[in-house]
């Protein structure tokens, strides 16, 4: 059974910065195509960034130099790193597998305040 489970957000200031954690279960992390995505309020959930099986990984445009995406094989988990955080990137994040199907996880949630 896949499971994924995210951890790390929480409340942070303007410019800092968080790394989120996607512990993955039921699959191999290094294997399958693992993404972040999040959902601000009344917004529609959105690529953050994707991390490939070969390794190599894609951050969407408006995020690339602040957001990166890596994984830890031996711990099987996903880690978003997030620095020089905005109040725009306020919202819930989650982890996500495309196997059979999609799967996501609970989700983890980020508050930038200013």
């Amino acid at each position: 059974q896949v499971q994924l489970v995210e951890s790390g957000g929480g409340l942070v200031q303007v410019g800092g910065s968080l790394r989120l954690s996607c512990a993955a279960s039921g699959i191999s992390v290094s294997r399958n195509h693992m993404g972040w995505y999040r959902q601000a309020p009344g917004k529609q959930r959105e690529l953050v960034a994707r991390i490939f099986s070969f390794g190599n990984i894609e951050v969407a445009d408006s995020l690339k130099g602040r957001f990166t995406i890596y994984r830890d094989n031996a711990k099987n988990t996903v880690y978003l790193q997030m620095n020089s955080l905005k109040p725009e990137d306020t919202a819930v994040y989650y982890c996500n597998v495309i196997i059979t199907r999609e799967y996501w996880g609970q989700g983890t949630q980020v508050t930038v305040s200013s």
